[in-house]
């Protein structure tokens, strides 16, 4: 498990990266990174057989703490976790677009 900048991130997103969200639903509603999935944090546990093994896996919340915990939990399953360091508060105070309302791929 490792947790990455913004700037990490932000390179990885543009290439891509899964990124699963973990705060609730109402606050992934209100703002989120665009195409992220929202899971969150009491439900990761169902879902930890569809993300994938081969890749890594980006954990966001709203500044850092669930996604870390996040993380950590999803190592221990076997999956290459990383927890984004500043999460979505700071990610929409750098100026990266935010998208707002429900949605999201599946990771």
């Amino acid at each position: 498990m490792r947790e990455v900048d913004l700037v990490e991130f932000a390179a990885a997103h543009a290439d891509g990266a899964v990124t699963v969200d973990v705060r609730e639903p109402f606050e992934y509603v209100e703002g989120h990174v665009p195409g992220a999935r929202s899971v969150p944090l009491a439900q990761l546990p169902t879902v930890v057989g569809e993300l994938p093994r081969t890749r890594p896996v980006y954990l966001i919340c709203a500044s850092g703490n669930r996604s870390l915990a996040a993380a950590q939990f999803l190592a221990r399953a076997g999956i290459d976790a990383r927890s984004v360091r500043g999460g979505t508060g700071g990610w929409a105070r750098s100026g990266r677009p935010v998208v707002t309302g429900v949605g999201g791929p599946a990771a």
